[in-house]
């Protein structure tokens, strides 16, 4: 219950961050070459395929949708659901959950390499098991006009390892198709 509380915590944090708007908002002139940037929304949707690195868990498979509005050029926030599912070998039932995470997107280099990080819950859907974790998702990634492609790692907080222990990660590859709404 302590760690649902957490969660619901972050989540509602991470949503008040996305549906912020920008309170102090100035009118840029133009100088020289520069411009004003348009801030707005994007959606991508994107399918994921990742390493499992703790046993039971042979791989994972994912499609998600993510909503990202630019605070800038350069940074932008993120809110990412989807549903994801992490594959057990020898006749015993997968797990898959609905991950809804939160994020940060800032671009390093050429406004198209970047780094991001996610934080959220993964809500349990399949099978008898109906626990929620914490969701870690630090990664790295390219994007342009259209095409997003990035790697991540994720860790599952409290989804269960095969010694009874929990916490699993993956090493994640996702790629995406976004356009502006």
């Amino acid at each position: 219950m302590k760690n649902l509380k957490r969660i619901s915590t972050m989540f509602a944090l991470g949503l008040s961050l996305l549906l912020t708007s920008n309170a102090n908002a100035q009118e840029e002139s133009i100088i020289g070459d520069t411009k004003n940037y348009n801030q707005g929304f994007r959606l991508g949707f994107g399918i994921s395929g990742g390493y499992v690195f703790e046993d039971p868990y042979d791989f994972a498979l994912g499609a998600d949708a993510r909503l990202q509005y630019d605070l800038s050029k350069r940074t932008s926030v993120t809110l990412t659901t989807g549903f994801t599912n992490l594959f057990i070998g020898d006749d015993i039932d997968d797990l898959g959950f609905i991950p809804v995470k939160a994020g940060f997107k800032a671009f390093i280099w050429e406004d198209q390499f970047y780094v991001m990080g996610e934080v959220g819950a993964g809500f349990a859907v399949t099978n008898d098991y109906d626990e929620t974790t914490l969701i870690l998702a630090p990664g790295i990634g390219y994007a342009n006009k259209y095409f997003d492609a990035s790697i991540r790692y994720e860790y599952y907080n409290d989804f269960p390892k095969a010694n009874g222990n929990e916490g699993v990660g993956q090493l994640a590859l996702r790629l995406a198709y976004g356009f502006d709404l």
